[in-house]
């Protein structure tokens, strides 16, 4: 069986380690833990990785955002990943600092990334995670704080979010979306 995890963010130093690129640093995380890299493919950089006898392919779109469709698409068609063994993973507002919400379908939540996937691969019943960036910022100053980097504070609060995501990322992949939801949503 294989799966498809979708890391969403921007590429370019701009916007390496920004809040925006949280689905990037997640999709690190877990080629690291299987001491793993990246390396260049199609509209995406690409891992990959086996666990019980099930192969990971970990993607960082190169697209930008709001084209990540195009990368998801591609590599769905290309390794023959039906959407049931998709999980894309996302920054989220609305969430709390490092709080994980999983599920199994849902709305685009006005998220560019999550719009281009629902678009170009014409559902929205894929496994998404969300990461919560919180949403510590003036009115007016989304674009700013989305795109801003994180402060050393956040950054030391993440860590032991970031290896609870990979623990995730593993129980979906094993045990699937709604077991998982059910363990790890309650944390």
């Amino acid at each position: 069986m294989k799966y498809l995890i979708v890391g969403l963010g921007n590429i370019g130093d701009e916007y390496a380690d920004t809040r925006h690129n949280i689905g990037f640093i997640a999709v690190d995380a877990l080629a690291q833990n299987f001491k793993t890299t990246f390396g260049v493919g199609r509209l995406a950089s690409v891992a990959r990785m086996s666990l019980k006898g099930r192969t990971l392919v970990a993607i960082k779109p190169t697209t930008y955002m709001n084209l990540s469709g195009k990368a998801v698409r591609y590599w769905m068609q290309k390794e023959d990943i039906p959407r049931e063994n998709v999980l894309v993973i996302v920054d989220d507002l609305a969430l709390p600092l490092g709080a994980l919400r999983l599920k199994s379908k849902g709305s685009d939540g006005g998220h560019n990334g999550l719009i281009s996937i629902i678009e170009t691969i014409e559902t929205s019943e894929f496994a998404r995670l969300r990461i919560g960036i919180g949403n510590d910022f003036a009115k007016g100053y989304q674009v700013d704080y989305v795109l801003g980097r994180w402060t050393a504070e956040e950054s030391k609060a993440l860590i032991p979010r970031i290896e609870t995501t990979v623990e995730l990322i593993k129980s979906f992949v094993l045990i699937g979306t709604e077991r998982t939801m059910n363990f790890f949503n309650k944390k």
